[in-house]
């Protein structure tokens, strides 16, 4: 597909040419009740691009949406609106717009807007990610923030990350000289931290899981029908439902077994305090909090939602982040001596790193921020939708509606940013910077998890993680590209921010101590 064509015409050159009278007759019924509902809105709606009639702006949208968007932004203002067949979407563009969905809002706005291949891996919405705001969504934000993730469970789980972290530097130790796909070693390495934090080592499905995960996240990032005309949801044209389907129940297999495994080793054990050397991963504390009825309104389907959502994203935004991180500091190497550098202070060249040294290490903080500025994981954040028709900027955005925070935007405003196209982790270490900006979103010019009650669950986990990669990689090896590549920044736009072109890196030894990669 070429950068000029839109996700419509891609659908309309690939599907099958025997439902093409079947589309024309759907489009034909529905063309009449699409145009009769847009009239009965308000012409207080923010402005926005001419479109076609039935189709609406579908098919001049750039597949590439956080930078479509942006120039959009620069033609039509900071808020727009546009209509994708029969459904409405609208973009916010700026910090003083997001902070009222965010912020003065966030209640309003707190409500998700699933496609249908979100539904169906998530079990109809049950999880974090694509629920409404309820007291289910409430009860398990609550587990995981303030059970799973504590600083508590975070410290005991230290062991996990640290052996995951060892073995990655001893794969590519092994393979020194040769070209590792970065993407590749830190997706595994991830996914198995996360696995053994969720349920522990014993299990027999790490390489299957990924599979299954890269599948799902795929099909989330599909372009379907059914999501801009509801009516053909019934029709599921191109599949995207049922496959979703099909590798969401490969997942549910997977994690059927798992459960089911955890619930008969538990009933075979008497001492539940024994169990597990007296630690509770978190499949472990869910089944406790699930069968305390008077407390919880867990079930089986929740928990495996939850372990999903934690998956999944655990996974694509950090594995993402780890590419454009290496691939900064790789191009830019007075980045990577002063990175390096710091390493060598706080670490030494006699040492390995450990979680100890972490907070301590201020210039690669600033640089994952940099990295996150100008990659944001989820550029356009999950959308949201309004649970009551609202005003934003003056503008009527109606109910049910489907609202973007271009946060892509946001991060590179030069109102909000000096020289926003450059890769720059200094404007992170000023005295104001280093008081302004965290990963919470508590500034709204930096948000790169969100903000308010729908902000990541997870940044705790996700930070300390990302930071722990980083550090052993550049502490334990030099990086240079193959021979005769060049650097491309070039992405694609999906459920994460993606590299087009997967960054592949030769990786040569940086540490005298040869015990220390082993």
């Amino acid at each position: 597909m070429t950068q000029y064509e839109s996700p419509w015409w891609q659908v309309m050159s690939t599907h099958n040419h025997n439902l093409t009278p079947v589309l024309a007759a759907i489009f034909v019924l529905i063309g009449a009740a699409v145009l009769w509902y847009r009239s009965t809105l308000s012409s207080s709606l923010p402005p926005g691009p001419r479109h076609l009639p039935i189709l609406g702006y579908l098919p001049f949208l750039d597949p590439n949406l956080h930078t479509h968007f942006t120039n959009m932004a620069r033609s039509y203002g900071p808020i727009f609106k546009i209509w994708l067949g029969s459904k409405l979407y609208v973009v916010i563009n700026t910090q003083e717009l997001a902070k009222v969905v965010v912020r003065d809002q966030d209640e309003t706005f707190a409500n998700r807007s699933p496609t249908i291949a979100a539904l169906a891996m998530s079990y109809g919405g049950q999880g974090i990610g694509w629920s409404n705001n309820n007291s289910s969504l409430r009860n398990l934000r609550k587990i995981l923030v303030h059970q799973v993730l504590s600083n508590k469970n975070l410290e005991e789980s230290g062991s996990i990350r640290r052996d995951e972290v060892r073995k990655m530097i001893r794969n590519v130790y092994s393979k020194m000289g040769a070209k590792i796909d970065i993407n590749e070693i830190s997706f595994s390495m991830i996914s198995n931290i996360l696995t053994t934090m969720a349920w522990g080592k014993d299990n027999h499905f790490g390489v299957e899981l990924q599979i299954v995960i890269s599948k799902i996240v795929e099909m989330i990032g599909r372009p379907n029908l059914s999501d801009f005309f509801p009516f053909l949801k019934w029709f599921d044209l191109q599949g995207v439902e049922r496959e979703t389907k099909m590798h969401s129940k490969n997942l549910d297999r997977l994690l059927s077994n798992i459960i089911n495994d955890r619930i008969k080793s538990n009933s075979e054990s008497l001492d539940v305090a024994a169990r597990h050397e007296g630690k509770r991963d978190l499949l472990q504390f869910l089944l406790e909090l699930k069968d305390q009825k008077d407390t919880t309104s867990l079930d089986i389907d929740k928990i495996k939602a939850l372990l999903t959502d934690t998956m999944i994203a655990g996974t694509e935004t950090t594995t993402s982040l780890t590419q454009w991180a290496m691939a900064e500091i790789m191009h830019n190497r007075n980045i990577m001596k002063r990175v390096q550098e710091e390493l060598a202070d706080i670490v030494g060249t006699s040492n390995i790193v450990e979680e100890s040294h972490l907070p301590k290490l201020k210039y690669l903080d600033a640089t994952i921020k940099e990295t996150l500025r100008l990659h944001p994981g989820v550029p356009l954040l999950i959308p949201r939708s309004p649970s009551q028709t609202c005003t934003v900027g003056e503008y009527t955005i109606p109910k049910g509606s489907t609202v973007f925070v271009n946060v892509w935007a946001i991060h590179r405003d030069p109102r909000n940013w000096d020289n926003p196209l450059e890769f720059n982790p200094e404007r992170f270490l000023t005295r104001e910077g280093m008081d302004k900006y965290d990963f919470k979103g508590n500034n709204l010019k930096f948000l790169p998890f969100g903000s308010g009650r729908r902000a990541c669950p997870g940044v705790p986990l996700a930070t300390k993680v990302q930071t722990y990669i980083l550090a052993s990689l550049l502490h334990s090896f030099e990086w240079s590209l193959p021979e005769g590549e060049e650097h491309d920044f070039s992405d694609v736009f999906s459920i994460a921010l993606k590299k087009r072109k997967p960054l592949v890196a030769v990786p040569s030894q940086r540490l005298s101590d040869v015990s220390l990669y082993m």
